[in-house]
Protein backbone atom coordinates (compact mmCIF):
# COMPACT_ATOMS: atom_id res chain seq x y z
CA UNK A 1 0.00 0.00 0.00
CA UNK A 2 1.63 3.67 -1.00
CA UNK A 3 0.63 6.39 1.54
CA UNK A 4 1.39 8.54 -1.70
CA UNK A 5 0.16 8.91 -5.07
CA UNK A 6 2.98 11.23 -5.81
CA UNK A 7 6.17 12.47 -3.44
CA UNK A 8 7.57 15.72 -4.91
CA UNK A 9 11.32 16.84 -4.36
CA UNK A 10 12.35 20.41 -4.95
CA UNK A 11 11.72 23.93 -4.09
CA UNK A 12 9.51 26.29 -2.42
CA UNK A 13 9.31 30.10 -3.21
CA UNK A 14 7.54 33.35 -2.23
CA UNK A 15 7.26 34.64 -5.45
CA UNK A 16 7.46 38.46 -6.02
CA UNK A 17 5.52 39.98 -9.01
CA UNK A 18 4.85 43.45 -10.62
CA UNK A 19 2.87 43.65 -13.64
CA UNK A 20 4.95 45.71 -16.32
CA UNK A 21 4.21 48.03 -19.84
CA UNK A 22 7.23 46.26 -20.86
CA UNK A 23 10.03 44.39 -19.47
CA UNK A 24 13.02 47.40 -18.82
CA UNK A 25 15.97 46.93 -21.65
CA UNK A 26 19.54 47.36 -19.79
CA UNK A 27 20.27 50.74 -17.78
CA UNK A 28 16.47 51.24 -18.20
CA UNK A 29 14.00 51.96 -14.87
CA UNK A 30 10.11 51.14 -15.76
CA UNK A 31 7.11 51.77 -13.00
CA UNK A 32 5.13 48.91 -12.54
CA UNK A 33 1.93 47.83 -10.70
CA UNK A 34 1.90 47.27 -6.70
CA UNK A 35 4.14 44.10 -5.40
CA UNK A 36 2.09 40.94 -5.00
CA UNK A 37 3.18 37.81 -2.98
CA UNK A 38 2.37 34.61 -3.83
CA UNK A 39 3.48 30.97 -2.92
CA UNK A 40 5.58 29.48 -5.63
CA UNK A 41 8.58 27.47 -6.84
CA UNK A 42 8.66 24.71 -9.00
CA UNK A 43 8.56 21.80 -6.07
CA UNK A 44 5.63 23.61 -4.16
CA UNK A 45 3.81 24.53 -7.47
CA UNK A 46 3.74 21.00 -8.76
CA UNK A 47 2.55 19.19 -5.08
CA UNK A 48 -0.41 22.30 -4.63
CA UNK A 49 -1.18 21.45 -8.56
CA UNK A 50 -1.72 17.85 -7.80
CA UNK A 51 -3.08 18.22 -4.40
CA UNK A 52 -5.98 20.77 -5.96
CA UNK A 53 -6.66 17.78 -8.33
CA UNK A 54 -7.55 15.62 -5.77
CA UNK A 55 -3.94 13.35 -5.46
CA UNK A 56 -2.69 11.99 -2.47
CA UNK A 57 0.95 14.25 -2.65
CA UNK A 58 3.38 15.36 -0.03
CA UNK A 59 6.77 17.61 -0.60
CA UNK A 60 10.03 17.21 0.35
CA UNK A 61 11.51 21.01 0.77
CA UNK A 62 13.00 22.98 2.68
CA UNK A 63 12.03 26.58 3.77
CA UNK A 64 13.34 29.48 6.17
CA UNK A 65 11.81 30.12 9.48
CA UNK A 66 9.87 33.58 8.40
CA UNK A 67 6.52 34.42 6.85
CA UNK A 68 7.57 33.57 2.94
CA UNK A 69 7.63 30.10 4.48
CA UNK A 70 4.74 29.96 6.53
CA UNK A 71 2.79 31.44 3.64
CA UNK A 72 3.88 28.28 1.21
CA UNK A 73 2.94 25.98 4.55
CA UNK A 74 -0.89 27.30 4.40
CA UNK A 75 -0.90 27.29 0.99
CA UNK A 76 0.38 23.63 0.64
CA UNK A 77 -2.14 22.37 3.32
CA UNK A 78 -4.73 24.52 2.03
CA UNK A 79 -4.61 22.35 -1.05
CA UNK A 80 -4.19 19.28 0.74
CA UNK A 81 -0.83 18.94 0.44
CA UNK A 82 1.02 16.60 3.13
CA UNK A 83 3.86 19.12 4.50
CA UNK A 84 5.78 16.75 7.33
CA UNK A 85 8.28 16.32 4.61
CA UNK A 86 9.06 20.40 4.68
CA UNK A 87 12.08 20.98 6.93
CA UNK A 88 12.36 24.86 8.04
CA UNK A 89 15.52 26.42 8.88
CA UNK A 90 19.11 26.95 7.74
CA UNK A 91 18.86 30.42 5.05
CA UNK A 92 15.91 32.88 4.52
CA UNK A 93 12.91 31.00 2.22
CA UNK A 94 13.81 31.11 -1.84
CA UNK A 95 12.41 34.25 -3.77
CA UNK A 96 11.32 34.44 -7.25
CA UNK A 97 11.28 38.06 -8.58
CA UNK A 98 8.97 37.92 -11.23
CA UNK A 99 7.38 40.61 -13.95
CA UNK A 100 4.56 40.17 -16.23
CA UNK A 101 3.98 41.88 -19.61
CA UNK A 102 0.65 42.39 -21.01
CA UNK A 103 0.70 39.68 -23.31
CA UNK A 104 1.20 37.32 -19.71
CA UNK A 105 4.99 36.31 -20.54
CA UNK A 106 6.93 36.43 -17.58
CA UNK A 107 10.93 37.07 -16.81
CA UNK A 108 11.96 35.50 -13.73
CA UNK A 109 14.98 35.69 -11.15
CA UNK A 110 15.28 32.89 -9.01
CA UNK A 111 17.08 33.07 -5.19
CA UNK A 112 17.31 29.84 -3.77
CA UNK A 113 17.68 31.13 -0.54
CA UNK A 114 16.70 27.48 1.72
CA UNK A 115 16.65 25.74 -1.27
CA UNK A 116 19.68 25.51 -2.12
CA UNK A 117 20.51 23.78 1.48
CA UNK A 118 17.87 20.67 0.62
CA UNK A 119 21.16 17.90 0.77
CA UNK A 120 21.45 14.75 -0.23
CA UNK A 121 21.17 13.70 3.90
CA UNK A 122 17.44 15.27 3.99
CA UNK A 123 16.53 12.75 1.07
CA UNK A 124 18.20 10.05 3.11
CA UNK A 125 16.43 10.96 6.30
CA UNK A 126 12.98 10.89 4.16
CA UNK A 127 13.29 7.63 3.41
CA UNK A 128 10.26 5.75 4.09
CA UNK A 129 8.72 9.34 3.01
CA UNK A 130 10.15 8.08 -0.51
CA UNK A 131 9.37 4.52 -0.02
CA UNK A 132 5.81 5.27 0.36
CA UNK A 133 5.05 7.16 -2.71
CA UNK A 134 4.36 5.58 -6.20
CA UNK A 135 6.03 8.29 -8.57
CA UNK A 136 8.60 10.95 -7.35
CA UNK A 137 8.52 14.57 -9.40
CA UNK A 138 11.64 16.36 -9.52
CA UNK A 139 12.87 19.60 -10.87
CA UNK A 140 16.32 21.10 -10.65
CA UNK A 141 15.87 24.72 -8.34
CA UNK A 142 17.85 22.21 -5.16
CA UNK A 143 21.20 21.03 -5.62
CA UNK A 144 21.93 18.49 -8.39
CA UNK A 145 23.38 16.59 -6.28
CA UNK A 146 20.07 16.03 -3.82
CA UNK A 147 18.17 15.73 -7.40
CA UNK A 148 20.74 12.71 -8.00
CA UNK A 149 20.49 10.99 -4.43
CA UNK A 150 16.46 10.64 -4.70
CA UNK A 151 17.47 9.02 -8.42
CA UNK A 152 19.38 6.82 -6.60
CA UNK A 153 17.05 6.05 -4.11
CA UNK A 154 14.15 5.58 -6.68
CA UNK A 155 16.62 3.28 -8.47
CA UNK A 156 17.25 0.97 -4.81
CA UNK A 157 14.15 0.65 -3.93
CA UNK A 158 13.18 -0.79 -0.34
CA UNK A 159 13.09 -4.20 0.92
CA UNK A 160 12.73 -5.52 -2.28
CA UNK A 161 10.31 -3.22 -3.80
CA UNK A 162 10.97 -1.41 -6.69
CA UNK A 163 11.35 2.54 -5.73
CA UNK A 164 8.58 5.59 -7.23
CA UNK A 165 8.67 6.37 -11.07
CA UNK A 166 10.76 8.93 -11.72
CA UNK A 167 9.66 12.33 -13.08
CA UNK A 168 12.12 15.10 -13.81
CA UNK A 169 11.23 18.62 -14.97
CA UNK A 170 15.54 19.96 -16.21
CA UNK A 171 14.35 23.55 -15.08
CA UNK A 172 16.77 25.76 -14.91
CA UNK A 173 18.46 23.65 -17.40
CA UNK A 174 21.22 22.06 -16.27
CA UNK A 175 23.45 19.00 -17.45
CA UNK A 176 22.65 15.73 -16.21
CA UNK A 177 24.38 12.92 -15.02
CA UNK A 178 23.61 9.70 -17.10
CA UNK A 179 22.37 7.64 -13.92
CA UNK A 180 19.97 10.41 -13.54
CA UNK A 181 18.81 10.70 -17.07
CA UNK A 182 18.51 6.86 -16.91
CA UNK A 183 15.78 6.52 -14.58
CA UNK A 184 13.57 9.44 -16.15
CA UNK A 185 10.19 8.08 -17.12
CA UNK A 186 9.73 10.71 -18.53
CA UNK A 187 12.01 13.22 -18.80
CA UNK A 188 9.54 16.25 -19.00
CA UNK A 189 11.43 19.62 -21.34
CA UNK A 190 10.12 22.69 -22.97
CA UNK A 191 11.59 24.04 -26.32
CA UNK A 192 14.23 25.66 -24.24
CA UNK A 193 15.66 22.47 -21.69
CA UNK A 194 14.99 20.32 -24.85
CA UNK A 195 17.65 22.53 -26.86
CA UNK A 196 20.36 23.25 -24.19
CA UNK A 197 20.56 19.43 -22.81
CA UNK A 198 20.84 18.48 -27.07
CA UNK A 199 23.74 20.92 -27.11
CA UNK A 200 26.05 20.65 -30.14
CA UNK A 201 23.42 17.88 -31.59
CA UNK A 202 22.29 18.95 -34.74
CA UNK A 203 18.40 17.78 -33.37
CA UNK A 204 18.84 21.24 -31.31
CA UNK A 205 18.84 23.10 -34.96
CA UNK A 206 15.92 21.25 -35.62
CA UNK A 207 12.22 22.99 -35.51
CA UNK A 208 10.51 19.59 -35.35
CA UNK A 209 10.03 18.58 -31.78
CA UNK A 210 9.55 15.13 -32.70
CA UNK A 211 13.55 15.31 -33.73
CA UNK A 212 14.38 16.86 -30.00
CA UNK A 213 12.60 14.07 -28.24
CA UNK A 214 14.00 11.49 -30.67
CA UNK A 215 17.17 12.83 -29.66
CA UNK A 216 16.58 12.85 -26.24
CA UNK A 217 15.73 9.71 -25.85
CA UNK A 218 18.93 8.36 -27.25
CA UNK A 219 20.69 10.16 -23.87
CA UNK A 220 18.64 7.40 -21.83
CA UNK A 221 15.49 8.68 -20.55
CA UNK A 222 12.93 5.85 -20.35
CA UNK A 223 10.06 8.33 -22.37
CA UNK A 224 10.26 11.80 -23.06
CA UNK A 225 7.23 14.71 -23.25
CA UNK A 226 8.33 17.79 -25.06
CA UNK A 227 5.95 20.98 -23.63
CA UNK A 228 4.45 23.45 -26.63
CA UNK A 229 2.67 25.79 -24.66
CA UNK A 230 -0.24 26.96 -26.54
CA UNK A 231 0.48 23.77 -29.21
CA UNK A 232 0.00 21.24 -26.11
CA UNK A 233 2.79 18.69 -25.96
CA UNK A 234 5.02 15.95 -27.48
CA UNK A 235 4.58 11.79 -25.82
CA UNK A 236 7.51 10.00 -26.76
CA UNK A 237 8.77 6.52 -25.78
CA UNK A 238 9.11 2.73 -27.00
CA UNK A 239 9.60 4.18 -30.74
CA UNK A 240 6.06 6.23 -30.88
CA UNK A 241 5.37 9.96 -31.05
CA UNK A 242 2.08 11.32 -30.14
CA UNK A 243 1.31 15.48 -30.28
CA UNK A 244 -1.34 16.07 -27.86
CA UNK A 245 -2.95 19.63 -29.09
CA UNK A 246 -3.91 21.87 -26.44
CA UNK A 247 -7.17 23.60 -25.57
CA UNK A 248 -7.95 27.05 -27.11
CA UNK A 249 -8.04 29.84 -24.24
CA UNK A 250 -7.69 32.98 -23.51
CA UNK A 251 -4.00 33.03 -21.92
CA UNK A 252 -3.72 35.83 -18.80
CA UNK A 253 -0.58 34.40 -17.36
CA UNK A 254 1.70 31.69 -17.65
CA UNK A 255 3.88 31.83 -14.50
CA UNK A 256 3.50 28.19 -13.04
CA UNK A 257 1.57 26.47 -15.88
CA UNK A 258 4.55 24.23 -16.48
CA UNK A 259 4.36 22.82 -13.11
CA UNK A 260 0.69 22.58 -12.95
CA UNK A 261 1.07 20.38 -15.94
CA UNK A 262 3.58 18.62 -14.57
CA UNK A 263 2.27 18.05 -11.35
CA UNK A 264 -0.99 16.71 -12.76
CA UNK A 265 1.31 14.40 -15.26
CA UNK A 266 3.12 12.68 -12.25
CA UNK A 267 0.18 12.52 -10.57
CA UNK A 268 -2.14 10.60 -13.34
CA UNK A 269 0.83 8.06 -13.54
CA UNK A 270 1.03 7.60 -10.07
CA UNK A 271 -2.65 6.29 -10.04
CA UNK A 272 -2.05 4.38 -12.91
CA UNK A 273 -2.45 6.15 -16.38
CA UNK A 274 -0.32 5.23 -19.22
CA UNK A 275 1.80 8.27 -20.36
CA UNK A 276 -0.18 9.53 -23.37
CA UNK A 277 -3.56 9.54 -21.09
CA UNK A 278 -1.64 11.10 -18.26
CA UNK A 279 -0.40 14.14 -21.10
CA UNK A 280 -4.08 14.37 -22.20
CA UNK A 281 -4.94 15.34 -18.71
CA UNK A 282 -2.15 17.42 -17.60
CA UNK A 283 -2.48 19.68 -21.17
CA UNK A 284 -5.91 20.44 -19.95
CA UNK A 285 -4.65 21.06 -16.58
CA UNK A 286 -1.94 23.61 -17.66
CA UNK A 287 -4.23 25.28 -20.26
CA UNK A 288 -7.04 25.88 -17.11
CA UNK A 289 -4.22 27.20 -15.22
CA UNK A 290 -2.96 30.06 -17.47
CA UNK A 291 -6.54 31.20 -17.52
CA UNK A 292 -6.17 33.02 -14.12
CA UNK A 293 -3.10 34.91 -12.51
CA UNK A 294 -0.33 33.81 -10.75
CA UNK A 295 0.60 30.34 -10.08
CA UNK A 296 -0.40 28.09 -7.10
CA UNK A 297 -3.84 30.37 -6.95
CA UNK A 298 -4.11 29.94 -10.84
CA UNK A 299 -4.74 25.59 -10.68
CA UNK A 300 -7.45 24.21 -11.51
CA UNK A 301 -9.46 21.95 -9.34
CA UNK A 302 -10.76 18.49 -11.30
CA UNK A 303 -13.90 19.81 -11.39
CA UNK A 304 -12.93 23.37 -13.19
CA UNK A 305 -10.81 20.76 -15.82
CA UNK A 306 -14.10 18.75 -16.49
CA UNK A 307 -15.63 22.20 -17.13
CA UNK A 308 -13.09 22.98 -19.98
Amino acid sequence: MHDYDLLVVGSANADLVIGVERRPGPGETVLGSDLAVHPGGKGANQAVAAARLGARTALLARVGDDDHGRLLLDSLRTAGADTSGVLTGGAPTGVALITVDPSGDNSIVVSPGANARLAPEDVRAAAPLLASARVVSLQLEIPLETVAEVVRAAAAGTDGRPGPRVVLNPSPAAPLPGEVLARCDPLVVNEHEARFLLGDDPAGGSTEPEEWAAALLTRGPRSVVVTLGERGALVADDGRTVRVPSLPVGAVDTTGAGDAFTGALAWRLGVGDDLETAVRFAVRVGAAAVTRAGAQQSFPTAEDVARL
